[in-house]
């Protein structure tokens, strides 16, 4: 199923191709590829280097007696669970609102968050991953199940694996999955002079 975003302006393909599938096939995600996506993350731009995010990873394929998959995929709302439990890697994403050395509130803590998962979705993409992100979760109750210490939060999860392109897709993720992909155009979010006054590219 091909998802090229049709863009006004000419971007990287690796950004033009990546969306965020239901439907995802149970193939496990090598151990490698997993790494490296984690690494995207780690070298996301962070203010003043405080790098405020977490992530805790289930893997539906662990050895022994790793319960974390289940563990995570039970904190999820029920919408994202009934599609969710079919994905091969689940992750929460978890944010420390405080600067370690200060105490401080750290304002950008959310945003870093957010740039650490935005690198870890581009480098999935170039390795033929898809990553589908969720903030529908029982945030207490995943800190709870994880010991997340005070002053972190548990903001969001993600779902990480290959998307399920075939016939033996759930036929009600694979309606939602073939829905052509849309935005806003940029003259209504960026910009120039006032508030609401778009800029002109």
């Amino acid at each position: 199923m091909a998802k090229t975003a049709l863009t006004d302006h000419a971007i990287h393909n690796t950004l033009a191709v990546r969306w965020s599938p239901y439907s995802f096939s149970n193939q496990p995600v090598a151990r490698a590829d997993l790494a490296a996506l984690f690494e995207a993350a780690r070298w996301a731009p962070s203010s003043y280097n405080e790098q405020p995010w977490r992530y805790i990873v289930g893997m539906a394929d662990a050895d022994g007696d790793d319960d974390t998959h289940d563990r995570i995929l039970k904190v999820l709302a029920e919408p994202n669970q009934a599609w969710a439990r079919h994905v091969p890697v689940l992750a929460l994403g978890v944010v420390t609102h405080e600067f370690a050395a200060s105490g401080q509130t750290n304002k950008a803590a959310i945003h870093d968050l957010g740039l650490a998962s935005g690198n870890l979705v581009v480098e999935a993409t170039t390795r033929g991953l898809s990553v589908h992100q969720m903030i529908g979760l029982d945030a207490a109750a995943a800190a709870k199940s994880f010991d997340v210490p005070d002053g972190s939060e548990v903001l969001t999860a993600l779902a990480i694996g290959y998307a399920d392109r075939g016939p033996s897709a759930d036929p009600e993720f694979r309606k939602r999955d073939s829905k052509p992909r849309s935005r806003n155009s940029i003259g209504e979010f960026v910009f120039s002079g006032r508030y609401g006054q778009s800029a002109l590219f």
